[in-house]
């Protein structure tokens, strides 16, 4: 089980010198935990969440003792993209639950390899249930088989660990092929003739214009002179 050392906070500490210094706050609940406020260093969790990810068991070492959860919900920084706060769910080892496990798709689809069609990945996680220390961090889908455009995966065709099954309907689809739709490219006629005329048009136009103009100067420099 994956295990991480946490020390209890100190709330007069401001958060913004915690992160410089290397630490994240936490907190953990649940399973009948008291809400604790704990700090982590940065470096072991974001190790412990990209092995364990946020469906597997781990052990949250304190003072106080130990503490089974699993990684509930992580905020990151939108700029850095660096987790500022973490918060673990504690749960009872001895008790089933359920989880939504992301799924890895793996292989190559023949339907795909041959040009027939796309592939489409309907589902990036299914829930499964299981007791914690049987969780996977991940369940692999094999899209080899995709063959034809009537190929499909459905959730009861993946492999599960055991001790694991699918509270997702065994008759969801997991991937699917589509056929290609090959892209025509659309070129529009232009009637250069009907360009011409109107440009023509126009000229005529500004000429008529300018010839009423010098009418009505002249007009009103003889009313003038009367």
């Amino acid at each position: 089980m994956f295990i991480i050392k946490a020390d209890k906070r100190d709330k007069d500490v401001k958060l913004s010198f915690l992160r410089k210094s290397g630490k994240i706050p936490a907190v953990f609940y649940g399973a009948g935990e008291t809400t604790t406020s704990v700090t982590l260093s940065n470096i072991e969790f974001k190790k412990i969440w990209r092995d364990a990810g946020e469906s597997s068991a781990i052990k949250i070492s304190t003072a106080n003792g130990d503490v089974d959860a699993l990684i509930h919900e992580v905020q990151v920084d939108p700029v850095t993209d660096e987790p500022i706060h973490v918060d673990f769910l504690a749960i009872d080892m001895k008790k089933k639950i359920r989880i939504k496990a992301p799924l890895v798709f793996e292989g190559i689809a023949g339907a795909v390899k041959s040009g027939i069609g796309n592939l489409v990945k309907v589902l990036h996680e299914i829930e499964i249930e299981a007791l914690p220390k049987d969780l996977p961090h991940n369940l692999t889908v094999d899209i080899s088989s995709l063959k034809s455009l009537e190929n499909n995966i459905l959730v009861s065709d993946i492999k599960l660990p055991d001790g694991v099954v699918a509270v997702t309907s065994g008759a969801e689809v997991v991937a699917s092929i589509i056929a290609q739709v090959e892209e025509k490219e659309v070129t529009a006629s232009v009637d250069l003739s009907a360009i011409e005329v109107e440009k023509k048009g126009k000229k005529e136009e500004k000429g008529a214009e300018d010839a009423e103009a010098v009418a009505t100067s002249t007009k009103e420099e003889k009313t003038e002179k009367k």
